[in-house]
């Protein structure tokens, strides 16, 4: 297992390598990069909102150079001087030959460097270490929550399939997932934090304004106050994939022979069921976790985000894909690519964990 486990994380670093040298090329030649966005701030008289990133003082006249050239018309052609041009091409790098810009990205990418935003006057790292704990928050909570419903339920299902239990509570889960994570974000403000009804629950944030003056206790409350919402809004949808394929694989495995021979020899139900029958129906369940994870970690979360004001790690990276904030586009990308590979990894060594039989060393 150890073996196995060296041959898979050295596996990660070609394929970080792969999926990061893609995007890159990808990115150079899209339209609208950095050097477009000042240049159109420039123009427009907005200079001043790259004060962050030296653009503010360095290119405060630039307008200068500009002629009054009607809007439909390319903004090459509109007399920009240039020596901004140019300044503003240094400013961001793009001044090297792009070979050299990717080997010095992925030099500074080995030592965890990634740099500093273009637009945000930060580093990327300080950035996404503001951004990673709600996004984890979000992430984590929600996927304990369905996993910690679908699996009970999955099993309750199987074992009283076709019931009145079984139909009601498929109904309820359907509904559940019909219903899209921001439609009922917007339901739940509206309800409970000072729409039009009731005002139980704050509407921004993760924590409150004077957290770290709070006793711990009262710090407890305050996250679990403020993360209350959003993840509900998360998990409304999640449970039936999970809770389907619990049932399924549970109904698949008390039909085989081994089941109806443990019976036979007069093993009690409960042991038959969670002894031997949760073993092997949870390989399926275990095999979907970092999909799972990740989905609520990233693309699950971004509309709840945006709607409770919560500064994650997959609105920073939408809002960087926006503004071709370069620095943090790769910068996410990185992160969310290696936890990843990470939980694949993990979740191997859980499938070990539940059934020891499985040996991935002798498949080898």
């Amino acid at each position: 297992m150890a073996a196995y486990l060296l041959r898979r994380l050295l596996l990660v670093i070609p394929t970080l390598w792969a999926i990061i040298t893609l995007n890159f090329f990808i990115v150079q030649v899209a339209p609208g990069g950095p050097v477009d966005q000042a240049i159109a701030a420039i123009e427009l008289g907005h200079s001043s909102g790259f004060a962050g990133s030296g653009l503010g003082e360095g290119l405060g006249n630039a307008k200068t150079g500009i002629g009054n050239v009607g809007e439909g018309q390319y903004r090459g052609s509109r007399g920009l001087d240039p020596e901004v041009i140019a300044e503003i091409t240094k400013r961001y790098g793009f001044d090297k030959p792009l070979h050299q810009r990717y080997f010095t990205m992925l030099w500074n990418y080995m030592r965890f460097d990634f740099g500093d935003s273009l637009f945000r006057g930060a580093s990327v790292m300080e950035l996404i270490g503001r951004s990673l704990p709600v996004s984890i928050s979000l992430g984590l909570w929600s996927t304990l929550i369905i996993y910690g419903v679908s699996i009970p339920l999955g099993i309750r299902k199987a074992i009283n399939n076709g019931s009145t239990f079984d139909t009601w509570s498929s109904t309820l889960i359907i509904v559940g997932y019909a219903i899209p994570a921001f439609l009922f974000a917007i339901l739940m403000i509206v309800l409970f934090a000072g729409g039009s009804y009731l005002n139980w629950f704050p509407l921004r944030g993760l924590v409150s304004s004077d957290f770290d003056m709070l006793p711990w206790y009262r710090q407890i409350l305050d996250y679990l106050w403020h993360i209350t919402l959003p993840v509900l809004a998360t998990v409304i949808g999640g449970f039936a994939t999970l809770t389907m394929l619990t049932k399924n694989s549970f109904l698949d495995e008390i039909r085989k022979q081994y089941v109806v021979t443990a019976r036979a020899k007069g093993l009690e139900e409960k042991k038959v069921l969670y002894h031997h029958v949760f073993r092997n129906a949870m390989l399926l369940v275990i095999a979907g976790f970092p999909a799972t994870f990740i989905s609520m970690f990233f693309t699950g979360s971004l509309l709840i985000e945006v709607m409770f004001s919560l500064n994650g790690l997959g609105l920073l990276g939408y809002d960087a894909t926006l503004q071709r904030d370069y620095p943090v586009m790769f910068g996410t990308l990185y992160i969310f690519t290696l936890i990843g590979l990470l939980l694949n990894i993990i979740s191997d060594i859980t499938y070990t964990l539940v059934d020891p039989r499985i040996d991935f060393e002798a498949r080898q």
